[in-house]
Formats: C-alpha cells, structure tokens, sequence
C-alpha cells in the first residue's frame, strides 16, 4: 500500500528541547528508535487503522495516552545533539476528529465513529489537551502542497531520492524559515490583500514562532511522489516558481506573478486529479 497522499511541513527540535518531565515521552520514543521520513506517513496509518479495528477512536485509547513513547524523526545536529520531531500523531488525529465532527455531517459522524459522538469529542479534547502549551510538530496537506509552503525554502538546497526510498525535500534552519515566511506575507498582502496566501503564511508563521530557534523546518513531499513520474520530479521547479511569483508581486508585475501561478496550478492540479481519476 503506498504512503498517504499527503505533503509535510515538520520541525525538529535540539534534543535539549525536550529536557524535563514533559520531554520524556519524546525522549523515550527516541531511545525505542527513530522513524524514517519516507516510513513516516504509512506508520500514522497503521496506528489509527489498529485503533480503529479494536474500537477505539484513537492510537494510545487503550492507556498510552499522555506520557506514553510518541514516535519520532532524527536528523544529526552538529557537535553530536540529535533534532527531534516528534509526530504528535495522538493529538494531531485528536484535532482531526474534532474538526470531522465540527465540520461533516451529522448522518457521515454517526456512520463513520466507532464510539457515541459526545465521547469521541471528550477524548479528542483530551489527546489534543496532551500537547500542553507546545505546539505539534507537524502540519499536513492531502493531494498538494499549499503554494505558501514553498516561500520557506530556498530553491537551490532542494534533495531528491528516487530509488526505494523515494522522496522531494528541503531543510531550512527556523531562522531563515520565519524570516522568509514574514517577508513573503508582506508582499502577498500588500499585492494581494489579507486573504488567502497572505492568511496561510500568517498562520505559518505564528506555528513555526512557537518552537526553539535553533530548530530546523522540513518541507517534504510525502506520499505525493507516488503520483508524479520521475521526469516530472526532476523537472518540477515549484519553490523557484513562488520565489520568481514573490519577486514580480515585489516589483509590481501582476501579470507575470500571475502566469508563475498558473504554471503551479497546472502541474499541483495535475497531481490533486489523481484523487478524482482514483
């Protein structure tokens, strides 16, 4: 079964970070063994498939929860101290079922739930809760990348993998992130207005203001190289597309931004199609 058709935008922490009694969760998946990125994806889905054939509405419902081992990414730091993401899958597929139920249905919620509504929001509410005052480490797209995304990373520093371990990823140390991100938001709202682009790098910046400054953000394709042939890999210039859109909105060329967008919609749209040809 091939990964979820998702893309990732992912911070990994200094493992001091993660010091004391609320790190020791993190500290203790990374003692059990990291998770490889491009493992990543399907491991999520396992736990919520293994939660769900067993009744329960969430991984951990069965007296995990809080405190127990969260799986983990590692990348080598310089001087020897690991960075650490934490997947925070718990509670980030807590706030995806309180967002189903808010947002579906109310014959969909009552088909799709394995346990009363009012108990699946209580325990929702709580595996949310178990993130305390930090922020997940982890956001998600499904069948795209949102275009702001790629205002956070610089073109040229892009790695590709197409063997096995097929994979489209940059790294950006948070500093350069937040500054990229507060700079782009200030062209697109001053070409564009408040909404849309200008919101999503808005809400990306005040996430990524919430972790140490010394972390490192990942922008990684996910499961959506499954859907894109390796040619089209090769040749996708997505990141140096907004960076050029960025530049022409800055310069006052409308026109021009505006035929960099359509080369994103065109080749995003061809992807996000997959899920309508199945």
């Amino acid at each position: 079964m091939p990964s979820p058709f998702l893309s990732y935008l992912r911070v990994y922490e200094p493992l001091r970070a993660f010091d004391g009694a609320s790190g020791a969760a993190v500290r203790a998946g990374l003692a059990r063994g990291a998770v490889r990125p491009d493992r990543a994806g399907r491991r999520e889905r396992e736990l919520c498939l293994r939660a769900m054939l067993r009744g329960r509405l969430l991984p951990g419902d069965a007296g995990g929860g809080a405190g127990a081992p969260v799986d983990v990414l590692v990348l080598g730091g310089e001087g020897g101290e690991p960075f650490v993401c934490p997947l925070d899958t718990r509670p980030r597929a807590g706030a995806a079922v309180l967002g189903f139920l808010a947002e579906e249905d109310p014959v969909l919620r009552s088909s799709a739930l394995v346990v009363p509504e009012a108990a699946a929001r209580r325990r929702a509410e709580r595996a949310v809760a178990e993130l305390g005052d930090s922020a997940a480490h982890v956001v998600t797209a499904a069948w795209t990348v949102p275009l702001p995304w790629f205002a956070l990373v610089d073109p040229e520093e892009r790695q590709v993998r197409l063997d096995a371990q097929r994979r489209v990823w940059w790294r950006v140390p948070i500093a350069k992130a937040l500054g990229r991100a507060g700079q782009a938001e200030r062209v697109v709202r001053g070409a564009l207005g408040d909404d849309g682009p200008a919101e999503v790098l808005a809400e990306t910046r005040g996430w990524l203001e919430r972790f140490d400054r010394t972390s490192i953000v990942e922008l990684d394709y996910g499961g959506l190289v499954d859907l894109v042939d390796d040619a089209a890999l090769r040749a996708d210039d997505s990141a140096g597309e907004v960076q050029r859109a960025l530049r022409l909105l800055r310069a006052g060329d409308l026109d021009e931004a505006t035929e960099c967008y359509g080369r994103l919609r065109d080749f995003w749209g061809r992807v996000a199609a997959r899920q309508r040809d199945g």
